[in-house]
């Protein structure tokens, strides 16, 4: 058991801190478009690593540093492209809110309700007669499950920092606990199920304060923001080291 404790809090601790994955995981979490998919494949993802590591994938690694070197600069290309089309969603405004009442619910047509239940659910007029309740707000339609998939994937498997965490971390430590290895991994596995869910799918409160084309462009400028820092922190132990 305390076995299991201790992956548990290990594996809390290094996924806790803000990434690229995570910040790609609240953004589909507060859009709620394919958030099941998203937990599903990030939860999977670390199972995979950390069973991995724990099967002793860290001593590759460790005795082939240039798989790490390879993985930055993949890594870094990739944040930075995507880092760029998010400042470009702020410098422009596209559209991309959520429509919301003001009690934080998703309008028809948005978050899995049908858009055909406007027709039959009643509207509700203000004293003005104007519909109330129901934001002006209009956004694209829904992205395609593809696109998503492909992009968490690579935000997770092009990420140097997965391995160095989950698969040499992880798997160096699991190597103390003898023969009780698999619970610390078991811990760990449940460490990332637990804050994928959280995250994923508690994001969908914060949609109330982000029902204005407004808040999604700052959002979206922290997206871009963090996604390049991301990328640049990736290549700077390389190109120190080549210096």
């Amino acid at each position: 058991m305390l076995s299991v404790l201790s992956g548990l809090g290990l594996g809390l601790s290094l996924i806790v801190a803000i990434g690229a994955q995570n910040v790609f995981v609240l953004h589909q979490g507060i859009r709620r478009e394919h958030v099941l998919a998203v937990v599903v494949v990030c939860a999977l993802s670390d199972a995979v690593l950390i069973i991995a590591g724990v099967a002793g994938l860290g001593f590759l690694i460790a005795a082939a540093p240039w798989l790490v070197v390879v993985a930055r600069w993949a890594g870094a290309l990739f944040l930075l492209g995507y880092g760029l089309r998010a400042a470009r969603r702020a410098w422009r405004g596209d559209a991309s809110g959520l429509e919301v009442d003001d009690r934080g619910a998703v309008a028809p047509g948005v978050g899995g309700m049908p858009a055909s239940s406007a027709a039959t659910a009643p509207a509700a007029t203000s004293d003005r007669g104007t519909t109330a309740g129901v934001a002006t707000t209009t956004r694209p339609s829904r992205t395609r499950l593809a696109p998503v998939l492909l992009t968490v994937l690579a935000l997770t498997w092009l990420n140097p920092h997965v391995y160095l965490d989950t698969v040499l971390m992880l798997g160096s430590i699991a190597a103390t606990h003898g023969e009780q290895r698999w619970l610390f991994a078991g811990g760990a596995v449940l460490a990332s199920i637990l804050w994928f869910t959280a995250l994923g799918f508690g994001a969908r409160y914060l949609g109330r304060w982000l029902h204005t084309p407004r808040s999604w462009r700052i959002l979206d400028a922290v997206i871009a923001v963090v996604m390049i820092a991301l990328a640049v922190s990736l290549v700077l132990p390389v190109l120190g080291a080549a210096g």
